[in-house]
């Protein structure tokens, strides 16, 4: 079944892309992230140019997240306090990110910069990801539980002035740091069409030290606003949102969170931590491969 991408200006199989959103559905409701990390990369492994894969994603992402974030609510899972200073960086963030997105395709350095990108982040996370999931495995294996996690903000967050009270998360911190990771996350979502769920889950539990039972929510709820807007940047600045893409994507991909739902209650937590570190690894290499082979056209041309 062809479908025509009139963003992207080719042809693809609707089937495949609906399967790769399925994908990541699965992936999403499996591991609790959004799956907009691996959504860019196997668009850009199938051929859709990084650019269009990149804004396309994120679009993706914000329909994937309103379903999570009011499942969270539900629960009093979300620290809307915290919530919204973190959109309010990341939508400063997403300036920030336009901007160096137009001068990147500017200077026809976009496509490269996002490989790079992905490379290095997804190759970090997976890393500490593989060797902590691994750690605790052995640790089990052993008959030894493995160590409890002490919630405690990072050093340097408490140095920072003019402290606020975000009562759902138990902290008393400077909004300075929520703001600055939001920043952080709505830059990197402009330019890598990522939700920056597996950024911010970490960043919140281990530099800011927040009460695991608000991080998924508040981090669904920060995800769900500023891919709301980075979508409308890239809409009015980069033209590069294919809506057709994103409504396969977008159909593939709210079955397959129902799928993944289901399987995630029947494997063991350690067991799929590790599977997706090992996948996030897989598919960095991937991009690092891609990064050092010549390509089958050297030259293209291109409407900026």
């Amino acid at each position: 079944m062809d479908v025509y991408l009139p963003i992207a200006n080719l042809s693809v199989n609707g089937l495949v892309i609906v399967a790769l959103g399925a994908l990541t559905g699965i992936l999403s409701g499996l591991f609790g992230v959004g799956g907009g990390f691996l959504t860019t990369p196997l668009l850009i492994f199938y051929g859709i140019p990084p650019t269009v894969a990149a804004a396309s994603a994120s679009t993706q992402v914000t329909g994937a997240s309103v379903s999570g974030v009011f499942a969270h609510r539900r629960r009093g899972g979300v620290d809307y306090r915290m919530g919204g200073v973190m959109v309010a960086g990341g939508a400063v963030g997403s300036l920030i990110g336009a901007v160096l997105f137009k001068f990147l395709q500017s200077v026809g350095q976009i496509d490269t910069v996002i490989n790079v990108l992905y490379v290095l982040l997804l190759g970090t996370i997976g890393s500490l990801m593989f060797r902590e999931a691994l750690g605790a495995m052995r640790a089990r294996k052993g008959g030894a539980p493995p160590p409890a996690r002490k919630r405690r903000h990072h050093p340097l967050i408490a140095a920072l002035p003019m402290r606020w009270r975000f009562y759902r998360s138990g902290l008393y911190i400077s909004p300075l740091a929520p703001l600055l990771l939001g920043m952080v996350t709505g830059a990197l979502t402009m330019l890598m069409g990522v939700g920056g769920g597996f950024i911010l889950v970490p960043a919140m539990l281990y530099i800011l030290g927040m009460s695991a039972g608000v991080v998924v929510g508040t981090s669904l709820f920060n995800i769900l606003f500023v891919t709301m807007v980075t979508t409308m940047m890239h809409a009015l600045t980069t033209h590069a949102v294919d809506l057709v893409l994103a409504a396969l994507l977008l159909l593939g991909s709210v079955s397959g969170a129902q799928i993944g739902t289901q399987l995630a209650a029947k494997v063991k937590p350690d067991l799929l931590r590790l599977v997706l570190a090992s996948l996030v690894l897989v598919v960095a290499l991937r991009m690092l491969w891609g990064l050092g082979v010549r390509p089958d056209e050297i030259y293209t041309v291109t409407l900026l």
